[in-house]
């Protein structure tokens, strides 16, 4: 034994190569995946009494509290037609956005069992918090169908296929970010609680209880210039939110969105694309000690 030679345990990825040998290598382990989904997504229900319910609750007392907080008592639901099918679009994409960063900045420390453990590619956790937050996005998407066609105008325009490149968007801004703030989350505990303040700000930089043209008038009447106005559209998660608010608010008019609203997005997925890799190559250089910071 003491004349064999060591073999390391960890496959090397160096390079812009390495991007693609580890999505083949996640690729290989996508069974164990799965099995990850399935575990999280019965864990977050595990011995309580509704169950499944609580998936719904959530989004539909913040629904509540901003429709009537928001919409009713401050009034700006009298500047926006069906104001409950905007404001649930709007909460049903950023829910998507806040459960996969949030679940993947502390994957890695919440799997650290395995990751002590076995080898395994380490970006699989993220993953894994990825598509439980899908699980959760599939159920609350149905009540929002549900929801658009009993309360404002069934979404049954061409403008119905808006909905799939604004998950796209979210989902490779978020699993981007949520890579990278994992690997740091093990070096840094505290990342994971500012992630959360992050995010209680993206809710509220983003056009979901308030319309897109108020920012604009905002901008107009405060005389700032033009490009603040194109800042704030070009947020991934401002141009998600527009997106489904195009999809699913039956009471929308072309003024209601930016133009090139399209153009807009597919270029935030291939900016989010390229992030994408960056933060996958830092992740990879972050984790070599993550059993032993663990």
């Amino acid at each position: 034994m003491a004349d064999q030679p060591l073999q390391p345990v960890t496959p090397t990825r160096q390079g812009i190569g390495g991007f693609f040998r580890t999505v083949g290598d996640i690729w290989e382990h996508r069974q164990l995946l799965g099995l990850l989904v399935r575990r999280d997504v019965k864990a977050r229900y595990k011995d309580s009494v509704l169950g499944m319910l609580w998936t719904l609750i959530n989004p539909l007392v913040q629904l509540a509290v901003y429709f009537l907080v928001m919409g009713q008592i401050l009034g700006a639901a009298r500047g926006i037609p069906d104001f409950a099918v905007y404001i649930f679009s709007g909460l049903t994409i950023y829910g998507l956005f806040s459960e996969t960063l949030s679940g993947a900045t502390g994957s890695i420390v919440a799997n650290s069992g395995l990751v002590k453990k076995v080898y395994v590619p380490r970006e699989v956790f993220p993953l894994a918090a990825t598509g439980s937050a899908l699980f959760t996005f599939g159920v609350q998407l149905l009540v929002l169908l549900v929801a658009a066609f009993t309360l404002g105008k069934p979404p049954i325009s061409w403008d119905l296929l808006y909905s799939i490149p604004s998950v796209a968007l979210i989902l490779v801004w978020a699993l981007a970010l949520g890579l990278i703030l994992s690997a740091l989350n093990v070096y840094l505990r505290d990342v994971q609680y500012l992630t959360q303040v992050l995010l209680m700000l993206a809710l509220w930089a983003s056009p979901i209880v308030y319309a897109w043209t108020m920012v604009g008038d905002l901008v107009a009447r405060a005389h700032l210039p033009a490009w603040v106005l194109e800042v704030y559209t070009a947020s991934p998660l401002t141009l998600s939110v527009l997106g489904f608010h195009r999809a699913f608010w039956g009471a929308a008019t072309p003024a209601d969105f930016p133009e090139h609203l399209l153009l807009r997005m597919g270029i935030a997925f291939i900016i989010g694309l390229i992030l994408l890799i960056i933060c996958q190559r830092g992740f990879a250089r972050l984790q070599g000690n993550f059993a032993q910071e663990l």
